[in-house]
Order: structure tokens, then C-alpha cells, then sequence
């Protein structure tokens, strides 16, 4: 896995030597970009952490940066920093999902803590995406009719209702219980409920 870093987009040198100073000094991995542009072209989707994010830059504006990543699927939690001006525009970049924005001046452990917020929330992201795709990947070798089981023990129905209603045997139920407990590695219907409810938050 790639480690999470603080990418760091502003067109102002010396506010990215400070800023870089500053995460270095609280022990915060970090990378500097001299613009949205240079930032997009690089982009990867496996990056983790977060991105401090200038919103007035010279070429591809902060919202203009945070609006191209958006579109091409990047989920890494963005901090605005912004002077008294750009408030409203940092309010409407909040509505479209930003993690936060800070007015410059800034206090340097207000913009720290906020970081180290951001990088767990990225973290917490990347824990339940794995957790989602792993359930997925247990629910993919599932039969139809296995399904259909696993929806009706989900509904708290007993052995003898689920075979009433598919016209099977209880034997043949307790077959389908077996192989669906099995796949999804689970011990019980409450352990598969609690997996079904990580796919629907």
C-alpha cells in the first residue's frame, strides 16, 4: 500500500517551504506542488492522505483543481486554504464535499490538527472501502437461489417458512444455510446481517 502523504498545492514558494516545514516538524509526510496542474497530471488513484489546497492560483484555480479530481474519482480529503475573500467560494467547495478550509492567517497547530483529521478520515475511508470489497467478493460466488435463501434469513424467517415459500425441502434449506454461511464466513445470521449492513452505509 502506498503511504498516506499531505500534498501540499500552492503557487506561493515560500508558503510551501513554510507549510512543508511545518508538517515535517510534526512528523507529517509531505509533498509539495507549485500548482493544480502539475498536482492533476501526477494524480493517482492508489494515493492515500490528503491534499492543503490553495483556492487562488495562478493557471488551473484551487476550485478548478478540486473539481477536475472530483471528476476523475479522487476521494482524498481536500483542506482549503483561503484569504478573507475566498470565504464564500471555500463554503460552496464544502457543500461539494471538502474536508475543511482555513482562513490565512492560520494558526500553524489549527492547520496541523486538521490534517492529522483529514489523514484519519482518508484512513477510515480506505478501511471501509476494503471492507465493502471484500463482502462484495464473498456475495459474487452466491448462487440465485442461494440468494434467495440469504434474503429470507435476513427477513428472520425459520428453516420450515423458508422451504414453504420456495417449495423446497428443509433439508435442502439447511444445504443452502451451510454453503451461504461457508462463502460469506460467517458463523450466524446476525454476523451476516452486520456484513450486508457495511454494503448499505
Amino acid at each position: 500500500m502506498i503511504p498516506a502523504c499531505t500534498h501540499i498545492i500552492d503557487d506561493d514558494e515560500a508558503i510551501r517551504d513554510a507549510l512543508q516545514w511545518l508538517f515535517k516538524t510534526r512528523g507529517v509526510a509531505c509533498r509539495a506542488w507549485p500548482g493544480g496542474e502539475a498536482f492533476v497530471d501526477a494524480w493517482q488513484p492508489g494515493w492515500r492522505g490528503c491534499i492543503v489546497l490553495d483556492i487562488r492560483m495562478a493557471g488551473m484555480s484551487g476550485l478548478e483543481c478540486f473539481d477536475t479530481l472530483l471528476a476523475r474519482g479522487c476521494t482524498l480529503p481536500v483542506i482549503f486554504i483561503t484569504g478573507h475573500g475566498d470565504v464564500p467560494m471555500a463554503v460552496s467547495a464544502l457543500k461539494k464535499g471538502a474536508f475543511h478550509f482555513i482562513e490565512k492567517p492560520f494558526n500553524d497547530h489549527d492547520l496541523v490538527d486538521l490534517v492529522e483529521k483529514a489523514l484519519a478520515a482518508d484512513a477510515e475511508h480506505q478501511r471501509a472501502a476494503a471492507s465493502r470489497e471484500t463482502i462484495e467478493a464473498r456475495l459474487a460466488p452466491l448462487t440465485s437461489r442461494e440468494r434467495e435463501v440469504m434474503n429470507l434469513i435476513l427477513e428472520g424467517k425459520y428453516n420450515k417458512v423458508i422451504a414453504d415459500e420456495l417449495s423446497i425441502s428443509m433439508r435442502t434449506v439447511e444445504a443452502h444455510r451451510s454453503r451461504i454461511f461457508d462463502k460469506m464466513e460467517v458463523r450466524s445470521a446476525v454476523e451476516l446481517a452486520q456484513q450486508l449492513t457495511i454494503l448499505r452505509d
